[in-house]
């Protein structure tokens, strides 16, 4: 099967909660996985999608050959690409092929911008 290959890695980032000496619970970030894609603006309006509201408020799409991801949800994990942080808001398998993985991104902000 011929993959998909890149031109840019995106590293992702699990969240973890830990607690400070008055206990307080403090979100840190740790890398967990490394991947190699492409990277595409979507522009965050598609009209197309209004039946998706995580689709609708996607400003990029990171799309890489398909790789299992263990714990890493959208719910607790976000991509940081070229010094940008991007929130996940979906990850697609399409069809359960394991063939590509695509990640539905909000673009939150840091580094050069893109």
């Amino acid at each position: 099967m011929k993959k998909v290959n890149g031109n840019t890695t995106a590293t992702i980032q699990i969240r973890t909660t830990e607690t400070n000496a008055i206990g307080e619970g403090v979100q840190q970030w740790s890398d967990a996985l490394s991947l190699f894609g492409w990277l595409d603006y979507s522009g965050g309006q598609n009209d197309i999608a209004k039946q998706n509201a995580k689709v609708q408020e996607t400003t990029h799409i990171f799309i890489c050959d398909y790789q299992a991801l263990g714990e890493v949800t959208s719910e607790n994990a976000r991509m940081v690409i070229n010094d940008c942080v991007y929130q996940i808001l979906d990850i697609d398998n399409p069809m359960f092929l394991n063939y590509h993985l695509e990640f539905y991104l909000k673009y939150i902000g840091g580094g050069q911008g893109v």
